[in-house]
């Protein structure tokens, strides 16, 4: 069942983050790890900003979470994690699928560069890579990240972005 993530589920959504995260430890640059990945204060200020998490559960259990954050001329897609124990069962397919409901605007995703296995989830799909200069305005509009961590991002994009005329 996806469901809405409510207050109540903050130290399960917490541990899902920081548990799957660890594998970006050794793989995404030194100075843009942190333990935990994910602070309680963190995920608070990003669900205070717009960003509206849905998580899969099951058995009473949630499993995944992702995020959506509304932006008017965009929607993010923002903090896509499984628990490790979870994985590869299609529950962040089943996230990702429900995701954009309802929205009309283009879908934009955000993750590490050197996390190649996220990229391929995404272009697996529908999305695919921006160009690297669309990268950098994209980030640097819509995303609340250090210089560093726009370096070594990249951006992917759902098919409403890449059929639009002009882009926001």
């Amino acid at each position: 069942m996806i469901r809405p993530v409510n207050k109540s589920d903050i130290q399960r959504v917490l541990e899902i983050i920081n548990e799957a995260a660890q594998v970006y430890k050794g793989v995404i640059p030194e100075d843009c790890w942190q333990e935990p990945y994910m602070p309680e204060e963190e995920l608070r200020e990003e669900m205070a900003a717009g960003v509206r998490f849905w998580g899969y559960e099951r058995n009473g259990r949630l499993l995944g979470v992702m995020g959506r954050q509304d932006l008017g001329e965009v929607t993010l897609i923002r903090h896509a994690y499984v628990h490790p124990e979870a994985q590869r069962l299609g529950i962040g397919a089943s996230l990702l699928a429900h995701l954009p409901e309802g929205v009309t605007q283009p879908l934009l995703v955000g993750t590490w560069a050197a996390a190649w296995w996220a990229v391929r989830f995404y272009e697996k799909h529908g999305f695919r890579l921006v160009s690297p200069e669309e990268k950098d305005r994209l980030l640097r509009t819509y995303w609340t990240i250090s210089p560093r961590q726009i370096e070594t991002s990249v951006v992917l994009a759902d098919g409403r972005w890449f059929s639009r005329g002009t882009r926001p």
